[in-house]
């Protein structure tokens, strides 16, 4: 019987274990997606205790917490960070087979060194113990990203954002890089006229530009496009329910965007089409730079109508979504190929019943121009678990090239979820370790253990383009 989450953790056969201890540990970390705050990076914050840096934010673990039946005021709520803590404590025992239990033991081991099962128990202890390490200096926020070897972090930026910490911190001289960026979801969000009016307002001040037409709209998103590359920005993000591709002409959207102006509320076929042909220009921008874009498809978000007006977006209340993918995304793709302006592009997919199409979808643009040019993203959110990361492996393998895919990211708020790609370089390495054994791939290490490297290094690097 193997200990727990031992060295060899979920590592089951020898040649596993020369892959991920040889090939994969060593490799530094890119983080090309995550909601990493740019202030507590740039700022080098320090955390008064664990909750603060572990449970604020942590949508993740509040849903655990209010499933154990905790109230919310020890999730987002008044109680002390102790309380909150003690709650958790009391909730760990109960996620068992869910990837929390892994991460929370993951955490504590990498950071803090903590090797114990987290409990009711000990918590008092745990928490006395992590807190004063991090009232050291080697635990402040960069150090905490130095422990776990983060190379780079790219985070996720507002078009409004004017990016001040990410100046300061390429002016620190830390020897971590941190990138924006461009996530304009709120720039094509027409369905609450009164709120685009206000993005508007905020647009005209940072942009300088005098929005009255839909011209003036688009030459302002496009300052902020060339400010962001001026800032090293080269990618570009959206988070969508799904890909839009309504038919639409230039006339269509400026007679939609004098409707906006007059406060006038759209009706859901010029949402669409509105939403369709922001889609194309971002994404023609993205390609004139030479930038990658992303999409995160199919997340159902703010299902709970009374908890979101209590306590506002990305708290916990969203969940995966039953789309139709399949032809608007290849009609999105396909009009931007025609026209030559499909840069390289990510799609990551939330319901796995569609994993399989979004994994033949980018063969269908994979054009011979650089090596896996459109990726099937890595499993995300709800999938960034065992058997979720097991599943896009074998389906990128079975209707793609493994050996080509840029590997895993944290999509995260917290600075301590980085063992996450140690999480996923475990799995990718025990899953490629077992057909070795089985004879199903050729027992060479050297050659898989390249692959490994690659994928969890070398390929996104690559990729994005990065020095």
């Amino acid at each position: 019987m193997k200990n727990f989450m031992d060295g060899d953790f979920l590592l089951s056969n020898e040649v596993s274990k020369v892959l991920y201890h040889t090939y994969a540990a060593p490799m530094p970390i890119i983080d090309y997606h995550c909601h990493l705050s740019p202030k507590d990076m740039a700022e080098d914050r320090k955390y008064n205790n664990l909750s603060e840096v572990w449970l604020h934010g942590d949508h993740y673990k509040w849903r655990a917490m209010r499933t154990n039946g905790v109230d919310e005021s020890y999730c987002t709520g008044i109680r002390t960070d102790w309380e909150k803590f003690e709650k958790w404590a009391e909730t760990v025992p109960y996620t068992m087979r869910n990837p929390l239990y892994h991460w929370t033991h993951l955490e504590l081991q990498r950071y803090f060194g903590v090797t114990e099962i987290l409990s009711p128990e000990n918590a008092k202890e745990i928490y006395q113990h992590c807190n004063a390490l991090l009232h050291t200096p080697e635990f402040s926020t960069l150090n905490l990203l130095r422990k776990m070897n983060v190379q780079l972090v790219c985070t996720t930026d507002d078009p409004l954002d004017d990016l001040a910490y990410h100046k300061a911190m390429q002016s620190s001289g830390s020897g971590i890089q941190m990138l924006p960026s461009f996530r304009p979801d709120k720039a094509m969000e027409v369905s609450d006229t009164r709120s685009f009016l206000a993005y508007i307002s905020k647009l005209e001040i940072v942009s300088g530009i005098n929005i009255n037409d839909f011209q003036s709209y688009l030459d302002a998103l496009e300052q902020r496009h060339d400010f962001f590359a001026g800032m090293g920005c080269s990618v570009s993000d959206h988070g969508l329910e799904e890909i839009y591709a309504e038919d639409y002409s230039r006339d269509d959207l400026e007679n939609i965007f004098i409707k906006l102006l007059a406060g006038v509320a759209l009706t859901k076929h010029e949402i669409r089409q509105f939403k369709s042909g922001m889609l194309i220009q971002f994404a023609e921008w993205d390609h004139a730079k030479g930038w990658v874009q992303q999409f995160h498809l199919g997340a159902l978000r703010n299902n709970n109508t009374r908890k979101m007006k209590e306590l506002g977006p990305d708290t916990g209340w969203d969940s995966i979504g039953v789309f139709n993918h399949g032809k608007p995304l290849s009609k999105f793709l396909n009009q931007l190929d025609q026209d030559d302006k499909l840069t390289k592009t990510i799609l990551y997919n939330l319901n796995s019943a569609d994993n399989e199409v979004m994994a033949t979808m980018i063969g269908n643009f994979n054009d011979g121009s650089f090596p896996g040019k459109l990726q099937f993203g890595a499993s995300w959110w709800f999938h960034d678990q065992k058997d979720g990361i097991i599943s896009q492996i074998n389906i990128l393998s079975n209707m793609g090239l493994l050996s080509r895919f840029v590997g895993m990211l944290t999509d995260s708020r917290s600075f301590l979820s980085f063992p996450r790609h140690e999480y996923f370089r475990r799995i990718l390495c025990n899953l490629l370790g077992e057909e070795v054994v089985k004879g199903e791939l050729p027992n060479d290490v050297k050659s898989i253990g390249k692959m490994v490297a690659d994928i969890c290094y070398h390929n996104n690097r690559n990729y994005f383009g990065w020095k």
